[in-house]
């Protein structure tokens, strides 16, 4: 991680105040060469949430370092956003299931702000609004990408989203009956889509967006965003309502 920063949120530690479930909620955490950020993360992990760490081929000690912090560790060896996200909600057993990427750019803390609307009936499918807290949060290229993806769906949707947010929650038994196919960047999306065309309520709660440790595989470079978005039109057009 970075050092001291007193604008950084992780430094100041910012908590969220609504009290932990009592239920336990699996959060997958798919994760791609991640050892800088694990600690952070998986040490702000609330009270009744049990973090899936599913290594996708890191060749750091990403794996060593969540098994060490207690996070159980899942081995998804087909490379791929979506598989490793595919993994880890096979593997979990709780009633509800929450995603969020482990690159340290969301806060575990706020994951009762998403899961908290699934569990209190306020909505099917829970996406975290990222709203970024420092100027470099968020790649303009990246913003724009997703500002326009956004559009898209809520013109194909009629659900009123300005985000497609890695940090999600959802009912296990629910998403498995998705019967979700993508193995890329398109998971996300696919999961949107499919959720909508079910007649799920799908709703937005607002998240902190932060500075990632390290670099993005996807939104910190032009072309890591361009393959995205090639994925996600692949979905789009296979998913298209007849």
């Amino acid at each position: 991680m970075r050092g001291s920063d007193a604008t950084d949120p992780r430094v100041m530690g910012r908590e969220v105040t609504r009290a932990s479930p009592r239920v336990t909620i699996d959060v997958v955490l798919p994760c791609l060469n991640e050892e800088a950020a694990l600690g952070w993360v998986l040490g702000r992990m609330p009270d009744g949430y049990r973090p899936i760490v599913v290594d996708n081929g890191s060749t750091d000690r990403s794996a060593t370092v969540a098994r060490d912090l207690g996070a159980e560790v899942v081995h998804e060896p087909r490379r791929g956003f979506g598989a490793a996200c595919h993994a880890g909600l096979l593997a979990s057993s709780a009633e509800v299931v929450c995603f969020m990427d482990a690159d340290a750019s969301l806060d575990p803390a706020q994951l009762p702000r998403v899961a908290g609307a699934v569990l209190g009936g306020g909505g099917d499918l829970v996406l975290g609004r990222r709203v970024p807290r420092t100027s470099g949060a968020w790649p303009l290229h990246a913003r724009l990408g997703n500002a326009v993806l956004a559009g898209r769906l809520r013109r194909r949707t009629g659900a009123s989203l300005r985000d497609l947010g890695p940090m999600r929650a959802a009912r296990r038994s629910a998403l498995l009956a998705l019967g979700l196919a993508d193995r890329r960047f398109g998971y996300p999306l696919e999961m949107v889509l499919r959720a909508a065309a079910q007649g799920w309520r799908i709703e937005e709660v607002d998240v902190d967006y932060l500075p990632r440790a390290g670099r993005s595989k996807v939104t910190g470079t032009v072309r890591g965003t361009l393959r995205a978005i090639s994925d996600m039109r692949g979905v789009m057009a296979a998913t298209r309502p007849r």
